[in-house]
């Protein structure tokens, strides 16, 4: 087809929106998910918060339960607005163990992601990782679902060219300086917003006598979604969302719900509106 200036036209981030959340052990990550509209569980790890009821298809032990699951979703007629994730970090491991079921190029299974050799098993899960985020994405445009992906943070050094290196959160999935094998890069090339869910930490400094003082790390009970990127950590969304939103449980989509997308017919409340 001929492209000319009668093709253009306005195009603005209307779809729903595809959120991935990560943060410290116990910060209430899948609490925050839940809060999506009507949200739907593929729990590939255990840990369910005492305190949350979850609609979930049980926990998911392999690649093709999530993918069965992914194509239940896309078939059957529903309600569910969200699809959770809980964790993405957990998901490597199957992305890993359906890689190594299927083998190298002749077929030949491995025991171990390694076992490839010369790093090529992390170039052949980047083609099952990719199966699985077209899963997602076909939620996403033909079922006007938001994807919501769980995963744990770690503290990693981080080389900078411009300055001396520090460490930094980052999310607990594989990285690599190779595009063909880095599984990090393309979970956070699809996402259009990365929420780090952290409490702020407080350094004091106390004196103990003898001219010695001593550093003490404190900390409220204030918790933050941080959706800016900065040195001390990946963030990142198309939507205008401020660097720091608090977090209160029960209200933490209502106060990411204005800068998305109404991909769910819901008032900012998170409830739907009265005919």
């Amino acid at each position: 087809m001929a492209i000319s200036l009668n093709n253009l036209r306005t195009v603005r981030a209307d779809k729903a929106p595809r959120v991935l959340i990560y943060g410290p052990p116990g910060i209430g990550k899948t609490t925050l998910a839940s809060e999506f509209p009507n949200a739907v569980f593929l729990q590939i790890e255990d840990g369910t918060p005492g305190d949350v009821e979850l609609t979930s298809f049980g926990k998911l032990d392999s690649f093709g339960d999530v993918m069965d699951a992914l194509g239940a979703l896309y078939q059957e007629d529903h309600s569910f607005n969200t699809v959770v994730i809980d964790s993405v970090t957990e998901m490597q491991r199957l992305i890993y163990a359906e890689t190594c079921a299927r083998g190298d190029d002749k077929g030949n299974a491995k025991a171990n992601i390694e076992d490839f050799g010369y790093g090529k098993g992390y170039v052949y899960a980047m083609r099952v990782a990719q199966e699985f985020i077209d899963g997602i994405n076909f939620l996403r445009s033909d079922r006007n679902m938001a994807v919501v992906l769980i995963a744990h943070s770690s503290v990693q050094r981080f080389d900078d060219p411009e300055t001396v290196s520090y460490d930094r959160y980052e999310i607990e999935i594989r990285s690599s300086d190779k595009a063909n094998s880095n599984l990090r890069g393309l979970f956070e090339r699809e996402m259009d917003a990365i929420i780090l869910l952290k409490q702020p930490v407080t350094v004091k400094t106390e004196e103990q006598g003898f001219n010695k003082e001593r550093a003490r790390a404190g900390g409220g009970g204030t918790t933050l979604m941080h959706a800016v990127g900065r040195p001390a950590y990946t963030a990142k969304n198309r939507y205008g969302i401020p660097p720091e939103i608090r977090y209160d449980k029960g209200t933490g989509f209502d106060a990411l719900a204005p800068y998305f997308p109404d991909f769910a017919g819901l008032a900012p409340s998170g409830q739907k509106e009265a005919a």
